[in-house]
């Protein structure tokens, strides 16, 4: 059978998967950003202070964080399919009880809650890349399931905005509950673990599904300590490069509301529409830059190492600009720059989220997702209190922004630098595959 032939008949289940990847995480991105949201408005309604509202925003964040490990561990050990669902359906369930909070220590305690199911989102999207998706298809792959992230968050800031001017604001934590649930039961028909394993992938998607899988462990395979994951110098610039992203990035979905209602001087609905278009714009940036650099790849001209780092880069210089946003003159000259700042952040996202899969081991990829984001997240942690913190203490945002500015200077420099090749981890002073697979780009 020809290409051709073999193209026309291949079935694109896959596809249907990162669609439910994109859900999983636009839903996610909804509940999270309900609360930022409303900020103002529960902020007066509850009498915080900014730094009150600070610690409520990185609550979220404290268990969030915490358990991307062990909810990366568990994907691998039980499976993708048991782990994301039951996230799904826990952190729902955290949503729609947030509506019932009557101050600062309940606002926290039910952060909380859903920091714990939301643990497991990212790591499970991350695993289930590496053995539905080939290597050409990774970047790509990312770019769109992470952009449900930006998405998420966009529709959840107009939506809320308008929700607060006609209704209370506690309806809008409960009706955001309902989504999961939906998707929960779409998931427990539609997915499974290994496409091998789903009657809906003909053997033409099946066998191109694992042409261009990595030479990796495979899933029966012992799985490698963690001690010796983090001996590799690659995860410690995973790590340490995606907590600069993350500081910078959650400035969109925690403070960025406040920052256009009090520094900004816009109306609650102004600042709903404006606070999502930075988000929009990123949305069509990340998937375009994940297909651009699987193209670029996949074309022979530069390796993957090269690949990954030229578009770390670029997305890292654009997302430095939100230091330039805090001078800007006028409201719509720093959402401008803004947008731009925002966009840069999803282009290195679409790398960030295929470097697990390009070197992790194939039954050990949601445990090493699971550790990039949980010492990223530490960002999600810090950026809020740090930024509430100089807020108070200036009573202005510009120092704030200049700071997240200059952090993305330093995620510059770790990649460049820091990161080595991209190439699946060594175990037992073996590559777990052929040099030259680097560079073996065919379809």
């Amino acid at each position: 059978m020809n290409l051709a032939t073999n193209v026309r008949s291949r079935s694109r289940i896959r596809w249907w998967v990162a669609g439910l990847m994109w859900a999983a995480i636009a839903i996610n991105y909804i509940d999270r950003t309900v609360l930022s949201a409303a900020a103002p408005r529960i902020q007066s309604q509850f009498h915080l202070s900014a730094v009150e509202m600070g610690v409520v925003m990185s609550a979220f964040f404290w268990s969030y964080a915490l358990l991307q490990l062990p909810a990366g561990f568990l994907a691998d050990r039980l499976g993708q399919k048991k782990v994301l669902g039951f996230a799904v359906l826990w952190w729902s369930l955290a949503t729609a009880a947030t509506g019932v909070a009557n101050g600062f220590k309940s606002l926290v305690a039910l952060r909380v809650a859903l920091g714990v199911g939301e643990a497991g989102a990212y790591p499970s999207n991350a695993g289930i890349a590496s053995k539905w998706f080939p290597r050409r298809e990774r970047a790509t792959v990312a770019g769109i399931f992470d952009s449900g992230s930006k998405l998420g968050g966009a529709i959840a800031l107009p939506l809320i905005a308008a929700m607060l001017t006609a209704f209370d604001w506690k309806i809008t934590f409960a009706l955001s509950g309902l989504l999961g649930l939906i998707w929960y039961v779409v998931w427990q028909f539609t997915f499974s673990d290994s496409p091998r394993d789903h009657k809906r992938v003909n053997p033409e998607e099946l066998a191109y599904i694992e042409s261009d899988l990595l030479a990796q462990q495979s899933d029966g395979a012992a799985r490698p300590p963690l001690r010796k994951l983090l001996a590799h110098r690659n995860i410690w610039a995973m790590c340490i490069g995606f907590f600069m992203i993350n500081y910078n990035s959650y400035f969109f979905i925690t403070w960025l509301p406040t920052y256009l209602v009090k520094a900004r001087g816009m109306t609650m609905m102004e600042m709903g529409w404006m606070a999502s278009l930075p988000l929009l714009a990123s949305i069509v940036v990340e998937i375009f830059a994940g297909w651009a650099s699987d193209r670029v790849f996949a074309s022979g001209k530069l390796s993957l190492t090269a690949t990954r780092k030229l578009f770390l880069v670029i997305g890292l210089l654009m997302a430095s600009i939100i230091g330039f946003a805090a001078f800007a003159d006028s409201a719509a000259v720093a959402v401008l720059l803004l947008c731009i700042a925002k966009s840069g952040t999803t282009v290195a996202a679409s790398q960030v989220w295929a470097l697990p899969a390009d070197v992790a081991p194939r039954n050990a990829v949601s445990m090493v997702a699971g550790v990039q984001n949980t010492v990223s997240n530490i960002g999600g942690v810090v950026g809020p209190v740090v930024t509430g913190a100089i807020v108070g203490a200036t009573g202005s945002f510009v120092p704030a922004l200049v700071v997240s500015s200059a952090l993305i200077g330093v995620a510059i420099v770790n990649y460049l630098f820091l990161l080595g090749k991209v190439e699946p981890i060594r175990l037992d002073g073996a590559s777990t595959q052929p040099q030259a697979r680097e560079y073996s780009n065919a379809p």
